[in-house]
Parts: C-alpha cells; sequence; structure tokens
C-alpha cells in the first residue's frame, strides 16, 4: 500500500504540495509535500506509527518556512484537537490546535479567567506550551497541570506540568513528541479585574508594535535583565532592510514582511541583528523562530557566511 493510500485508510485529509507561505505568519516560504489534516488523537497516533518525517505547522506564527518547502508530511491540528472541554468548575483540557485568541473568548463567555498571559501571543495552545509563551501578565508554566502528546510509534502519554521542567520560553517534551493538550488550571475570582488587565495589554501593545505587516511577533527572547529590542536598536538596525525583510522602525524586536520578502531574507536579518548584537554589546540574542524546511544548522547563526548585503 502507498503512502498516500495508508493516509486515506486512516481518515486523513492530505493536499499535495500545499503552499505554507498563506498559512504562516511572516507569509514566506516554499510548499510542503504533503500538507496532513488532523482531526483525531487516533489519526495523528497512526500517523506517527508510520516512523515519516513529521513537522507539525500549528498556526504558523513563529515559523520561518524555507524557500524551497518542507519534504515528508506536515501536520496542521483541527477537529476534536482544537475542542475546549471542561473538567469541574476550574479546570479544562483545552486541545493543542485550539487558538489562543479563540480560547481566551471560550472562557470570558464562561465567565472563567487564567488565560490572561496568553493576550495577544499569536498561534495555538500546544505551541504556547511547548515555548512557555507568554507576557507581562504570565506564562504558560503558570497555569498548565499536566499535558498528553503523542511519541513517535505512536505511543500516547500523560504527564505532570513538572516533567516539562518549564524555563524561559522553553518546555522540555520527549524527542519528536507532538502536544495533543493540556490541562489548564482556570480562575472563578476577580475575573472582571482580569478582563481589564488583558485589555490594558492589548492597547499598549496595540500602541507600540507593528501589527499591520506580516511578521512572527517577537523575533528574539530577551536576554537577562535587558530587552532584545532595545539592544537591536542600540546597535543601530532600527528599519535595517534586506530585500523585502526590515527590522521594524516601531519596535526593533519585530522583523517583518514589507510586501516581497524571502525566507532566506529574513534569516539573513536575523543573523546580521545578532552579529551587531553581539559585536557592540556581547550579548548573544535567542531567536525564537522555529525553522521548518531543510535549513543548515547554522541557517540563524551569526558566523554564517552567506549573507545578502543591507541597507540600515
Amino acid at each position: 500500500m502507498s503512502l498516500d493510500d495508508t493516509l486515506t485508510a486512516l481518515g486523513v485529509k492530505v493536499s499535495p504540495n500545499q503552499r505554507l507561505d498563506r498559512l504562516v505568519y511572516w507569509r514566506v516560504g516554499g510548499p510542503a509535500e504533503r500538507l496532513l489534516d488532523i482531526s483525531t488523537v487516533a489519526q495523528l497516533q497512526g500517523v506517527m506509527a508510520l516512523g515519516e518525517p513529521v513537522t507539525v505547522l500549528g498556526r504558523g506564527s513563529n515559523a520561518l518556512v524555507h524557500d524551497d518547502g518542507v519534504p515528508g508530511l506536515t501536520l496542521r491540528l483541527g477537529g476534536e484537537l482544537c475542542e475546549l472541554n471542561l473538567i469541574g468548575a476550574d479546570r479544562a483540557w483545552a486541545w493543542a490546535g485550539l487558538g489562543l485568541t479563540v480560547l481566551i473568548n471560550r472562557l470570558d463567555k464562561l465567565g472563567l479567567a487564567g488565560a490572561e498571559p496568553f493576550a495577544g501571543v499569536p498561534g495555538t495552545v500546544g505551541g504556547a506550551v511547548v515555548m512557555n509563551a507568554g507576557t507581562t501578565l504570565g506564562e504558560a508554566k503558570d497555569l498548565v497541570e499536566a499535558v498528553e502528546f503523542v511519541l513517535p510509534g505512536g505511543e500516547l502519554r500523560q504527564v505532570p506540568a513538572e516533567a516539562l521542567a518549564f524555563a524561559y520560553r522553553h518546555a522540555e517534551l520527549p524527542s519528536g513528541a507532538i502536544l495533543t493538550r493540556a490541562l489548564l488550571r482556570l480562575i472563578t475570582e476577580d475575573v472582571d479585574a482580569r478582563i481589564a488587565q488583558r485589555k490594558a495589554l492589548l492597547e499598549r501593545r496595540k500602541a507600540t508594535q507593528p501589527l499591520d505587516l506580516p511578521s512572527c511577533g517577537s523575533t528574539f527572547t530577551n536576554p537577562p535583565g535587558d530587552f532584545a529590542g532595545r539592544l537591536i536598536e542600540a546597535a543601530g538596525l532600527k528599519g535595517a532592510q534586506i530585500g523585502g525583510a526590515q527590522v521594524s522602525p516601531k519596535h526593533a524586536n519585530f522583523f517583518v514582511n514589507t510586501g516581497d520578502a524571502t525566507a532566506a531574507q529574513l534569516a539573513a536579518l536575523i543573523r546580521l541583528a545578532r552579529r551587531e548584537v553581539l559585536r557592540q554589546f556581547g550579548v548573544l540574542l535567542t531567536p525564537e523562530v522555529r525553522l521548518i524546511g531543510p535549513w543548515p544548522d547554522d541557517a540563524l547563526s551569526p558566523d554564517h557566511s552567506s549573507d545578502e548585503g543591507h541597507a540600515p
């Protein structure tokens, strides 16, 4: 039986040579060899049991897709993997494909709070947990009690949050594991005050961030005791541009696609920022970007040797 026949037998929708630039926030990148729409845990287990190269796309909010595209199987979670299931009055299983904005809106309708750390954060529950995403209102680790994931080979496993060893913008999952859902600890008191905090945060972001152009949000994590945007601006790179890729003149930690950027140009701009901040201040910035496709190991390294010219 061919791979496509096997996937069809699993009930998985397969889209060959599917454009990904329309699906990721940066609006760049080549096609997926096979884009799979996964709607159940059983389908995910079946795909993981095949032993094929697998990439999870999520919402593509921090994904830099290679210009040549993505070989193998690219997974997009939907169906039951986008649900929210309440457990008692103050717990809920949030499935990995559920968008963070949708999660917050559903909790609002239920009169519940707790997901404020995700206010204004693009992406899904799965991505937020894996990246320990957050804002000044907290991080994923503050509300996650347990997670469930599928391992390579198809085994389904559940572990407490402590097993993830949460750190700044990082969580430890077994190699190759794909998150299916997270058990969230919700809040039933002072909900209105928390909503007000969230709205104030979103207003500040709207005023200070370039939300009108494609980006991945914050390109770098903040180094201890400082801010990546401040360092990039101090290095003289605010507004710097390589092709259609630009360090936003509004916020230097946002790298935007001005209209015709390529993934290679965005990668070159990221390397430029890392190199200049390291040279001038001795700080090596850590990208929040997730590389998808056949990138070399040093694709974002500041000493990568094939950069294009730039015009700061």
